[in-house]
């Protein structure tokens, strides 16, 4: 089986940069990808480093991998077989990132970092928030995968795009399959962003970052005319968990309404840790969903938090009784 190395990376969408490799459909690959910082964050940092970082080179991609035969209109199929992490990761709070970066008039605490968290990543990765050990479950996924863009230049990794890109989608995962469009010939797929955990929302602007190796499967089927990614997945319900404390937002803004919920999660997790932890484990673990749209002129974006990632006796705690 071929494995790509991370040596040659690359964190701007560009067309026009030259495969490191070549593949034919059907073949199975194992992809190295760093974490997120590009090595700027190792498991000796402080969140003092976070200051230091040097934001050319966040994102680094591994690729662009050449699909032999694939042509505009064409489809990408890859299927993920296997993650292996490599012991550890991180999540961070960067100052003016993030959902709550700036929102001030409403956030009487302070969010805006640096702040730094490293985990030990096993079956479960693991810290302490407080004096609490927090125990997520490992569901490793890709932050980042895409075909190249139709369009010369160079562009961001940042946004998601209908090439793929930064989508941040935690059933990105093993037994996930992604179908990607095809704009240039030879797809030109890269990857990377690789995280070990994330909440839906990702609202601090980091998951659990870590470095890791990619198993997929790359098979081409032609003609489809795809304009953006979709995937087919089993692991939805594989990623819920026994309980949950949920804080639904309300709001004729669904934006604010969002903002209403997590800070709902933030000030119960409070009891227990500093703000900024409550933030940065939002991030990791608490998943947002838009729960009602009809009831003009209000709607509601619901944060669930899962108790089964915390020891008994805060489980008992945790409730909605401050």
């Amino acid at each position: 089986m071929l494995t790509i190395h991370s040596l040659k990376s690359h964190n701007k969408w560009d067309n026009t940069l030259p495969p490191i490799e070549r593949i034919r459909s059907g073949d199975v690959i194992t992809v190295e990808s760093k974490e997120a910082s590009d090595g700027q964050v190792t498991p000796n940092s402080a969140p003092s480093d976070l200051l230091k970082l040097d934001f050319s080179r966040i994102h680094p991609l591994t690729g662009p991998i050449e699909v032999e035969g694939a042509e505009p209109g064409d489809v990408i199929e890859v299927e993920f077989l296997d993650f292996t992490t490599k012991g550890w990761g991180w999540t961070g709070v960067l100052p003016g990132f993030g959902f709550l970066a700036g929102d001030q008039y409403t956030t009487p605490v302070d969010l805006t970092g640096p702040a730094l968290k490293i985990w030990k990543v096993g079956e479960t990765a693991e810290a302490k928030f407080g004096e609490v050990l927090v125990k997520v479950p490992s569901r490793p996924f890709t932050g980042v995968i895409g075909t190249a863009l139709l369009s010369p230049g160079k562009f961001s990794t940042i946004p998601p795009r209908e090439n793929g890109g930064n989508m941040d989608i935690k059933h990105l995962t093993k037994g996930t399959k992604l179908y990607l469009p095809v704009f240039v010939k030879g797809a030109l797929l890269s990857l990377g962003d690789t995280h070990v955990a994330q909440g839906d929302g990702e609202v601090c602007g980091t998951a659990i970052e870590a470095p890791m190796d990619v198993t997929i499967k790359v098979v081409l089927h032609k003609n489809v005319g795809l304009t953006q990614p979709v995937f087919v997945t089993s692991s939805v319900r594989e990623q819920e968990f026994r309980e949950y404390l949920a804080f639904p937002g309300i709001d004729p803004n669904l934006w604010e309404a969002g903002k209403k919920a997590i800070k709902g999660i933030i000030s119960l997790l409070s009891r227990f840790m500093t703000p900024v932890e409550a933030y940065m484990l939002s991030s990791v673990a608490v998943d947002m969903k838009v729960s009602e749209v009809v009831d003009v002129p209000n709607w509601i974006v619901t944060a669930y938090l899962p108790k089964d990632i915390f020891p008994e006796e805060v489980r008992k705690e945790l409730n909605f009784v401050r």
